[in-house]
């Protein structure tokens, strides 16, 4: 088989559970279990209909980390819930999804998954880096469009997206992103700078939308050659291919321009140490463990179709 490495967008995954599944699906106690059993649900499919030889949940160590806001204050700050100084803000999440974030961490620890973070980073670095790192290729699985910079056909790095649902996954390629938007994978992170992301708090270029930023790109080539372009004096306007209303925007937006790349952009160079990420079928002892975890919580069939998927006989 050939080798491929999966990269979880785990926190996109489970708010996804947890939004999909209904909050009766519970534990013999009464807890919610639903965003768990979703988790696994969601774990066996991918590995089951992608066949990844090795796999990472990617996770959010600091999901709003300082560096990015104090580059951009507005920075997923209709998300927080509690500023916390000094630490890592708390997001706001709904109580029983809180709730069961730790038995998911314990979940993928009792079936093998290797989990990897990095701190005052998100888990969009993490994957950035250990795709950009791989040795083989890689499936990146998210529900999140910031990750669409990563594609690249010549390193076999594509994205699996989520947003329509896991019956409906779309995979992402060079051209598919090309035709989607109007700008390559290279581009794409420029291209969400400028016309920016109210789910993220990136404000864009004021009257910059998905068609002017493609078009500017495709004209330009990069957002670095528009901002040159744009400080070009007025007697060359006419060989920037920018009209005077665009220029005027990008103008008024320096500030913003001159950080929002670092910002969009996920980081590529973490070192995120030794480790093997091989999916294996568990030893008859931790078997036994998983068995007891799964009866305790309640997670029943999605238990057994992850075991399933990771070569554990039924």
């Amino acid at each position: 088989m050939t080798e491929r490495l999966m990269l979880l967008d785990t926190a996109s995954l489970y708010f996804r559970s947890f939004f999909g599944v209904p909050t009766k699906v519970q534990a013999p106690d009464g807890t919610p279990v639903n965003a768990a059993r979703g988790l696994l649900d969601i774990i066996a499919k991918l590995v089951a209909d992608f066949e990844p030889t090795h796999l990472v949940a990617c996770w959010d160590d600091d999901w709003r980390p300082r560096w990015r806001v104090d580059l951009i204050p507005s920075y997923k700050e209709h998300r927080v819930k509690e500023v916390v100084p000094g630490g890592v803000d708390i997001e706001e999440t709904p109580d029983e999804l809180v709730a069961q974030i730790p038995l998911i961490r314990e979940v993928l620890d009792a079936l093998g998954v290797t989990v990897i973070g990095a701190a005052h980073h998100e888990a969009d670095d993490v994957i950035g880096s250990l795709a950009s790192q791989a040795q083989m290729p890689v499936d990146v699985v998210t529900g999140d469009r910031d990750l669409f910079q990563l594609v690249d056909d010549e390193a076999q790095v594509r994205v699996i997206y989520t947003a329509r649902g896991m019956s409906k996954l779309e995979i992402l390629t060079d051209d598919v992103v090309q035709s989607k938007y109007g700008v390559s994978p290279r581009q794409y992170a420029d291209f969400a700078a400028l016309r920016g992301d109210n789910s993220d708090g990136l404000p864009g270029v004021a009257g910059v939308g998905d068609k002017t930023a493609a078009a500017l790109l495709s004209e330009h080539g990069s957002l670095d050659r528009i901002i040159a372009a744009a400080g070009e004096p007025s007697s060359t306007l006419s060989k920037t291919g920018l009209s005077k209303t665009v220029r005027a925007k990008i103008a008024a937006a320096q500030d913003y321009l001159a950080v929002a790349p670092k910002v969009v952009g996920v980081v590529r160079d973490l070192d995120l140490g030794a480790f093997d990420a091989r999916i294996r079928p568990l030893p008859a002892g931790q078997l036994a463990d998983v068995d007891q975890l799964a009866e305790k919580w309640g997670l029943g069939g999605s238990m057994k179709r992850a075991l399933h998927a990771f070569g554990n006989e039924a």
